[in-house]
């Protein structure tokens, strides 16, 4: 009985002991964290296992082989000079190649996190096009034309300054107080005209049809982005 217990509390046995709890510990972090198969993870903790033990016993239980394979030397009365100097057994051997498949959890654990990494950049642009949509979405739309036709008017020039409305081709100076009387100072205001608008203006004016005949709206949307048409750019030079 007490070989027995000489047996497990050595250096050796606990080496074995301390391998086997970490690969207990292995085993039930690689089925349950990172639900890995079962043979695999019985492999791997039974390599770590091993690995563990040897390492241990290398390390830890070299010096005290040397120590007992010395002190018989030394207790023989008969022992000569030579016997006592001769040197301790050798170390134990080195472990096997097993331990250099244990670093496979890490691989594993690996590809989850870059399949991980792949799902979080998946998401990422999902969100990116989902925030995207709801900005369009969002994005007021364009004022319904009112029921007359009517569009919309100011009751005065911007702080700048109302535009040349001279500039559009087809209107002098009565025209473009006329155009001022009902509310129009400014080319965007005569770009953003519809069909049914542009009627209601077209109805107020001497001449009909000129709107569209002397293309005013495209006109005014060249000359509200800051550009210049070939009848304004004539229309200076009159100036």
């Amino acid at each position: 009985m007490s070989e027995a217990k000489e047996g497990i509390f050595s250096c050796k046995g606990m080496c074995w002991i301390i391998g086997a709890l970490l690969g207990v510990a292995a085993f039930l972090i690689l089925r349950g964290r990172l639900e890995m198969g079962l043979i695999l993870a019985l492999l791997i903790s039974v390599v770590l296992l091993v690995a563990v033990a040897l390492l241990l016993q290398r390390f830890f239980c070299a010096e005290d082989e040397q120590s007992a394979a010395a002190s018989p030397v030394a207790s023989s009365p008969a022992a000569t000079p030579a016997a006592v100097a001769k040197p301790a057994a050798k170390p134990a051997a080195k472990p096997t190649e097993k331990p250099a498949d244990a670093p496979a959890a890490p691989a594993e654990v690996s590809k989850s996190d870059a399949s991980g990494a792949d799902g979080g950049s998946k998401s990422a642009d999902a969100a990116k096009a989902s925030t995207a949509k709801t900005t369009k979405a969002a994005k007021p739309a364009a004022k319904a034309v009112a029921k007359d036709g009517k569009p919309e008017v100011l009751t005065g020039p911007r702080d700048g300054g109302a535009d040349d409305l001279k500039l559009l081709k087809g209107v002098g100076p009565k025209l473009e107080q006329t155009l001022n009387e009902l509310g129009f100072y400014h080319f965007d205001q005569v770009a953003k005209w519809r069909k049914k608008e542009v009627e209601w203006v077209d109805s107020r004016l001497t001449f009909k049809g000129r709107i569209e005949r002397d293309g005013w709206i495209s006109q005014a949307k060249i000359l509200a982005e800051g550009g210049s048409t070939e009848f304004s750019k004539k229309a200076k030079k009159g100036k």
